[in-house]
């Protein structure tokens, strides 16, 4: 093994041990004190590698290392955030894989003599609560940076305790003003599933997202005795919910194809006031729809709000739709899909090209810029859970392949230069 991918894998080991839970996992929720803690972390961590870092006003972490001084940037990254009890690789590998991808190409340049030929700097994202599980919805940094959410919307955003995104960023002080512009975007995550491990795959090369519809239920009933109360009379708001559940879960199974499937979930539940001898007054729950194919994702869609209805009279309660979250299937850019199968080759990694069932920030930066996503495989599929695992060989493979499609892109083999994007004058910007 390289010195390089040894230290990958220790800086990995050492990061896994920021809000380490005791099932082999981590808790780093957004804006907790131990996502706070490994933000940190991950600073001192570039810095000491000559990054200069900086946070934006929805706490989006930017990690900037410049080969080019007036050269417009390139963005490589992820996210740091994980789910309650979550998996030490989801997100973080591709944030910490970036990092020392980047400052690998300076020293390939550098070792070349050819540091002039860089087109492009790199800076490494850490974007804000991409997990959506403290603050709703989802890939929140990434969708403020991309225009589809506003700032203002996101920064009065509360947990279920009532915190804030604003008071939770300061309490962590990872929060700022600073803005940066990307002309391309480059993100390698896990790949949660198993579909490259069942093919015998190193690398995943992602050529489209699948859609997603994510809604937000509110299912209203009436507070009542359990034991007082007669079927006939009860508004049951917990039975709403559970129907809606088990719909949601017949609509995959009668709508997916051979050729297009259809994934439904409710990943939230919270009953209220849920003693054990009240019936349930009001449940608030997320269904989310997702396939591949436009056509198939609205006819389950469709089935799903129509069945609310039958539910509605089957309970006698009332169904709000409240939030949703909707992103649509969309390929991603196809010269970049070239790019990155030329460097895999050139390395010789086995490779394949796949879907992306999961969202991920580079489902937001695709729509803004051109954007290549990269897999690792994930043993047995697992993921958002403590057992999550990619092997240290897949790990370090990913961040050979990383370095090598950075080189590329920053060689300007993706994308040309962009005009007009002004120069970043780093020692005058306020550190935050």
């Amino acid at each position: 093994m390289t010195s390089h991918n040894a230290s990958f894998l220790a800086d990995f080991a050492s990061m896994s041990s920021n809000g380490a839970t005791a099932g082999g996992g981590v808790d780093r929720q957004a804006a907790t004190v131990a996502d706070g803690q490994n933000r940190n972390w991950f600073r001192g961590l570039v810095e000491g590698h000559g990054f200069t870092v900086r946070y934006d006003r929805v706490g989006n972490q930017y990690s900037m290392l410049e080969l080019s001084p007036g050269a417009p940037w390139i963005a490589v990254g992820s996210h740091l955030d994980s789910q309650p009890l979550g998996g030490r690789f989801d997100g973080a590998y591709g944030v910490l894989a970036g990092a020392h991808a980047a400052k690998r190409v300076q020293e390939m340049l550098a070792a070349a003599g050819s540091e002039s030929s860089a087109k492009f700097n790199i800076v490494v994202i850490n974007w804000f609560n991409e997990e959506g599980c403290r603050f709703k919805p989802s890939m929140m940094g990434s969708s403020v940076y991309t225009g589809k959410l506003s700032a203002a919307q996101v920064l009065e955003t509360t947990d279920p305790d009532g915190v804030s995104v604003r008071e939770a960023l300061e309490s962590i002080g990872t929060i700022g003003d600073f803005e940066l512009p990307v002309s391309a975007y480059v993100e390698i995550h896990i790949e949660q599933g198993r579909s490259l491990e069942d093919r015998g795959l190193t690398i995943g090369l992602v050529e489209s997202t699948w859609g997603a519809n994510k809604y937000e239920f509110v299912v209203h009933g009436d507070q009542a005795h359990t034991g007082a109360t007669v079927i006939a009379d009860r508004q049951d708001a917990l039975l709403g919910a559970s129907a809606l559940v088990v719909a949601a879960r017949e609509i995959a199974l009668e709508h997916s194809t051979e050729e297009h499937m259809v994934i439904t979930s409710c990943g939230e539940f919270n009953v209220f006031p849920n003693s054990p001898v009240v019936v349930a007054s009001r449940v608030n729950l997320l269904v989310d729809v997702r396939s591949t194919d436009p056509d198939v994702l609205a006819a389950a869609d469709a089935d799903l709000h129509a069945r609310v209805a039958k539910i509605e009279k089957m309970a006698n309660v009332r169904i709000e739709r409240g939030a949703e979250h909707i992103w649509g299937a969309k390929a991603y850019d196809q010269a970049g899909l070239k790019l990155a199968a030329e460097s895999a080759e050139s390395l010789g990694l086995s490779h394949g090209v796949v879907r992306t069932l999961a969202g991920h920030d580079s489902t937001n930066m695709k729509d803004l810029v051109p954007t290549i996503m990269l897999f690792v495989p994930s043993v047995e599929g697992i993921s958002h859970n403590e057992r999550e695992l990619t092997s240290d060989d897949d790990m370090v493979a990913g961040v050979d392949l990383l370095s090598e499609v950075l080189l590329r892109v920053v060689r300007g083999e993706f994308i040309s230069e962009v005009e007009g994007f002004a120069s970043l004058d780093l020692d005058a910007t306020v550190s935050r």
